[in-house]
């Protein structure tokens, strides 16, 4: 657990986080982060994403790469949003394949069309306010400073996978799952557990490494 006397530190983080739209934050070290293969493996199985994206596997560190990296930091701040986006809990358990199901009746379709729209815009939100947070620490001396974002990138709408080189790289951020963080148990670590499958709005969480 950190001493108030490192809390204070990043009060000036909260502070802009807070300010700038998100609902909760909470500064822990590296230890309660928890990085698992799975998650990734989620990736690979489970997303149409995959391999469609720079900040995504397999352009990306492994979990074991990113295992290191993150061992050479001391603090992550954990940035809790909520989403205007909204679905009941039955629509939220079938969301993806409601989305993608060309089978699916024209009812659901149009929430699950209606729920992605609203949760991309904000995501959007979502990631510009992460950026000005790496920005704010980096100037205050956190020169490793490093935002993630949730979920993949949308800055383009088809990515330069093509040749390996993203024209956005001031912008673009790797989301967290996608090197391996496990955010439910991560939040669960630092006492802010993640409700899933939720009902109403839904409550992304990012992460920011401070160093």
């Amino acid at each position: 657990m950190l001493s108030d006397k490192e809390l204070v530190k990043f009060d000036f983080l909260e502070k802009i986080a807070l300010k700038m739209g998100a609902v909760d934050t909470k500064v822990i070290t590296v230890d309660d982060v928890c990085v698992e293969n799975r998650v990734t493996l989620k990736c690979q199985v489970g997303c149409v994403g995959y391999g469609k994206k720079l900040t995504c596997p397999p352009y990306v560190p492994t979990a074991g790469e990113f295992k290191d990296i993150l061992n050479e930091y001391q603090y992550a701040m954990l940035v809790k949003f909520k989403s205007p986006a909204k679905a009941d809990r039955e629509t939220i358990c079938s969301i993806y394949k409601n989305w993608f199901d060309p089978d699916t009746p024209e009812d659901l379709k149009n929430k699950a069309d209606t729920f992605w729209n609203d949760y991309f815009d904000y995501s959007q939100d979502i990631h510009n306010i992460m950026l000005e947070l790496e920005k704010a620490a980096f100037n205050n001396g956190y020169t490793f400073a490093l935002a993630f974002v949730n979920g993949s990138c949308r800055l383009c709408n088809v990515c330069n996978t093509k040749n390996g080189i993203c024209i956005h790289p001031s912008m673009a951020r790797i989301p967290e799952h996608a090197v391996g963080i496990n955010m439910k148990k991560t939040a669960e670590n630092a006492g802010m557990g993640i409700q899933f499958p939720f009902s109403g709005h839904p409550e992304p969480m990012t992460i920011l490494l401070i160093d």
